[in-house]
């Protein structure tokens, strides 16, 4: 099991802002909460979606992103990605977030209970968000998306709690294997592990193992 890390800033959203997206709106813009902050089955008290179609709900209530690779991103920028930039709720540091598996379990703090989910897809409005150039294939190539959280039991965390993984599964399939595309193995895998039972997939990564799988599948019976 890997090393406990902690959690560095606790982000939930500082002001709407004006998009061009369809909503017109975003809740991209998060800072860091002082104190306690309540999570619930759908993530942060106080936090938002303006955009529910495709952000927040069960399988996407929290979304974690790494210091390490933020501060990596600082350096390639030359710019400072202070926590919630880039639209976190969770900033941890010595917690491999890319190398988390789908379906993997944290404690957070002595209340809270969150599993490994998905993967953040950057979109157009994260690239407007940020205003750096080609920013969706920028940060695609980098291969450092962050990690979305399902909520297994909720509590209080806050900034400089532990973050604790429990429990691991047999697949192996990490989050950054699932960002840059899941091949057969490994979308087998996941399969097998939730036709046994063993894992729930999110929508998502479900959609992303069909079609895996099914391009194996053309390409087999090409080949014969």
């Amino acid at each position: 099991m890997p090393e406990p890390g902690s959690l560095l800033a606790i982000c939930r959203v500082h002001a709407l802002k004006p998009d061009a997206g369809p909503a017109g709106l975003t809740a991209i813009d998060k800072r860091p909460a002082s104190g306690p902050v309540k999570v619930t089955d759908l993530g942060l008290y106080a936090d938002v979606q303006a955009d529910r179609k495709h952000h927040g709900g069960e399988w996407q209530a929290l979304y974690a992103y790494a210091d390490e690779d933020a501060r990596w991103w600082a350096a390639e920028l030359g710019r400072e990605i202070p926590p919630g930039l880039f639209g976190e709720n969770l900033r941890t540091l010595g917690v491999d977030v890319n190398g988390a598996l789908i379906g993997e379990r944290w404690r957070i703090g002595p209340e809270v209970r969150v599993e490994v989910t998905s993967v953040r897809i950057p979109c157009g409005t994260f690239a407007r968000h940020l205003g750096e150039e080609r920013w969706v294939r920028r940060f695609t190539a980098a291969g450092r998306p962050g990690a979305y959280l399902k909520v297994l039991q909720t509590g209080q965390i806050q900034a400089g709690d532990a973050v604790e993984p429990t429990y691991r599964p047999r697949h192996g399939v990490p989050v950054a294997q699932v960002f840059a595309g899941l091949d057969k193995a490994g979308a087998g895998a996941l399969r097998a592990e939730a036709a046994a039972g063993r894992l729930q997939l999110a929508p998502q990564v479900r959609a992303a193992v069909d079609l895996a799988l099914r391009a194996a599948a053309r390409q087999e019976a090409a080949a014969r």
